[in-house]
């Protein structure tokens, strides 16, 4: 499906191909990341740590095929992106999306409202909610000068 998505922090991401299963996250990410690296992450031990913890919980859910624990760290975007697509509840909608598993998590990079996760062989890019971090993008490769390529991204 080709469209126009507003996120959470007010970047827009940009679907280029017609799957759902994968999508580019658009320029306003893209942003965020060139930011977060000239910026030097000056962000609070506890924002980091809040950070972290949503993605270890994420990977966790994904390592025990609990996918309804997994949908809770997903933004509320996200999940109904991902529900709208597959046409399904989010538990079984994100299992078949064959995420990687990621056990070694680095350092969050967090700006603002916003982080970026790399872990073994994904990506993940979190916002801030009330309720404490979420899951925008996950599943997530670069691709060079172009912006990342996503499994499940925010709607």
């Amino acid at each position: 499906m080709n469209g126009t998505v507003l996120l959470h922090d007010g970047s827009v991401v940009r679907s280029r191909t017609p799957s759902y299963r994968s999508a580019l996250v658009g320029s306003g990410l893209a942003g965020v990341i060139a930011l977060l690296l000239l910026t030097g992450c000056g962000a609070s031990a506890a924002r980091v740590k809040g950070a972290r913890d949503a993605v270890r919980v994420f990977e966790r859910a994904l390592a025990s095929r609990d996918y309804a624990a997994a949908c809770d760290v997903l933004a509320p975007e996200t999940r109904a992106q991902l529900e709208q697509d597959e046409k399904q509840a989010c538990a079984p909608a994100l299992e078949g999306q064959g995420l990687p598993v990621s056990i070694a998590v680095r350092r969050p990079e967090v700006y603002g409202r916003q982080a970026v996760v790399r872990a073994e062989g994904e990506t993940l890019f979190l916002s801030q909610f009330t309720g404490g971090w979420r899951i925008v993008a996950a599943g997530c490769n670069s691709q060079g000068d172009e912006p990342y390529r996503c499994v499940v991204k925010g709607g």
